[in-house]
C-alpha cells in the first residue's frame, strides 16, 4: 500500500485501514493541536526521529489494556500499602514530557520526543486533551507519564522513572483512576513486556477502531482537567 502525503493546510487523514503492513499510514503535515486531535480520533499517532518529517502510524494488531484487566504484582503491592510514592495529575505537564524525552530506552539511541513533539502535546494539554501523571517522593518528581484522553479512552505516549518502579506505580495509579471514572480502554501503542505484565494484550486494528467508534458515539471528545483528581485511587 502507498504511504500518503499529508496536505499541510488540511488536517484530514486517510482511513487507518489504508496503513502499510507495518502500520505506517502517512507522512508530513505538522503537530498542531488540531491535527493531533484529528489523528487520535482515528487511532493514529505520530512517531518519528527528530529532524525528519512526521510519520503517522496505526499498527495492526494494537497493544491495549482494558482497565478491569489490570494486574498488580505481589512485588508492587507494598509500594501502595506503604504509600511509597504520591501521585498527582496535570500539575507539571511540560516537565513530565521533557523528562520522558531524556529517559534512556533499551535498544534505542537518543529520543523520538523532539521539541516539535513537546510543543504540540503541550498545546494539546492546554486545550484539555493531553494529560500528565506525576509520581513524587519526598517532594521530588521521580517518575511519570503522559498521554491523550478522548471520551473514555486514554492513549498512553511515554513514561519515565528516576526511582525503581516509579513509572509502574504511576501507571497503576492512573489505571485505577481511569477505571473509577468509567474509562473503557487504554491504548499502549507498542507491545512491551513491562506493559504485558500489567495486563495489556494485543487486539486487531479492526477491533480497536470499532472500540474507538463506540467511544466517540457515547462520549464525544471534550476538554477535561485532571488536577483535582487527587490521590484517592492509589490504595
Amino acid at each position: 500500500m502507498p504511504v500518503f502525503w499529508l496536505d499541510p493546510s488540511d488536517n484530514r487523514f486517510p482511513h487507518p485501514s489504508e496503513a502499510n503492513p507495518d502500520g505506517l499510514l502517512a507522512i508530513g503535515g505538522d503537530l498542531s493541536a488540531e491535527r493531533l486531535l484529528s489523528a487520535y480520533q482515528l487511532g493514529i499517532f505520530p512517531w518519528y526521529n527528530p529532524g525528519e518529517l512526521p510519520l503517522w502510524w496505526c499498527p495492526d494488531p494494537r497493544f491495549v489494556l482494558f482497565p478491569e484487566q489490570l494486574k498488580v504484582s505481589k512485588s508492587m503491592r507494598p509500594y501502595f500499602n506503604q504509600q511509597k510514592f504520591t501521585v498527582s495529575y496535570d500539575t507539571c505537564f511540560a516537565e513530565v514530557v521533557k523528562a520522558c524525552a531524556k529517559a534512556p530506552r533499551q535498544g534505542q539511541e537518543g529520543t523520538w520526543i523532539s521539541n516539535e513533539i513537546i510543543t504540540g502535546y503541550t498545546a494539546l494539554h492546554q486545550k484539555g486533551f493531553a494529560h500528565s501523571v506525576e509520581v513524587w517522593e519526598a517532594g521530588q518528581l521521580v517518575g511519570g507519564l503522559y498521554g491523550v484522553a478522548l471520551g473514555k479512552v486514554f492513549f498512553g505516549e511515554s513514561m519515565f522513572a528516576r526511582r525503581s518502579n516509579a513509572s509502574k506505580f504511576g501507571f497503576i495509579a492512573l489505571v485505577r483512576a481511569l477505571r473509577s471514572r468509567g474509562f473503557t480502554l487504554i491504548d499502549c501503542q507498542q507491545e512491551t513486556n513491562h506493559l504485558r505484565s500489567l495486563g495489556a494484550e494485543l487486539i486487531s486494528r479492526e477491533a480497536f477502531l470499532r472500540l474507538l467508534g463506540e467511544n466517540e458515539e457515547k462520549h464525544p471528545p471534550a476538554p477535561a482537567h485532571w488536577a483535582d483528581w487527587g490521590q484517592a485511587e492509589q490504595g
